[in-house]
């Protein structure tokens, strides 16, 4: 990710065409076409510039941790200032500044310069009532008795030591994938067919197989 793909970029191909057009009509004067070209109608605004020009609008930087360090510094005068400087125009700044919410999965740390422009919370996995409710929703076809299967089988591997748990999105796709293979319940083959749509590393995958997974089955079942 870089500033010509987040915030702004210029037009070159229409930059190009202007400089063809005034030497062809004979414009001599260098200085003038220099800052012709750099004029407002040859940017391109990305997101970042949209939000700081448009009406009030919400900001969404998502998994920020998985952009560069550069970006992120870049980042500073938005969150400090809601403007962005360009070089070659000036300043643009926001009229009515927009809500920038910001994710990050903690893949590596985010700068403390960041975290002293925002307000921190803590998004936890969803308590297994909650995730019951967004599989309802999600997946409305769903066997009551698969769902609450489901939900608890996840509840309790996230509990365990593994490379990367699985979150809502998983527990979704792993329980539209156990219906699509006509399951009512949870049974040991079918969850040793589908461990890879529920877990995305095979050191996970070979650790939860077998009597570990025949373990949180029988618990869900259970419950």
């Amino acid at each position: 990710m870089d500033i010509s793909a987040a915030a702004y970029e210029w037009n070159h191909a229409r930059q190009l065409m202007a400089i063809r057009l005034a030497e062809a009509s004979g414009a001599a004067d260098r200085a003038a076409l220099e800052r012709g070209i750099y004029d407002r109608k040859f940017l391109q605004p990305r997101p970042l510039l949209d939000a700081l020009e448009g009406s009030p609008a919400v900001l969404l930087i998502d998994e920020l941790d998985r952009a560069d360090e550069p970006f992120e510094a870049f980042l500073l005068e938005i969150l400090a200032d809601f403007q962005i400087t360009i070089p070659e125009l000036g300043t643009v700044k926001a009229a009515t500044p927009p809500v920038v919410i910001i994710t990050s999965n903690r893949t590596r740390e985010v700068h403390d310069a960041v975290r002293r422009r925002c307000l921190y919370h803590w998004v936890d996995y969803p308590d297994a009532a909650r995730e019951r409710a967004i599989l309802k929703l999600r997946a409305p076809g769903l066997p009551e008795a698969l769902s609450a299967q489901v939900v608890a089988f996840v509840q309790k591997l996230r509990e365990g030591d593994y490379f990367k748990l699985p979150g809502v999105a998983e527990t979704i796709d792993w329980a539209q994938a156990l219906a699509a293979l006509d399951a009512k319940a949870l049974e040991q083959g079918a969850v040793d067919e589908t461990l890879g749509v529920l877990l995305k590393y095979q050191d996970d995958i070979a650790k939860l197989k077998g009597e570990e997974a025949a373990r949180l089955i029988a618990e869900a079942r259970a419950g």
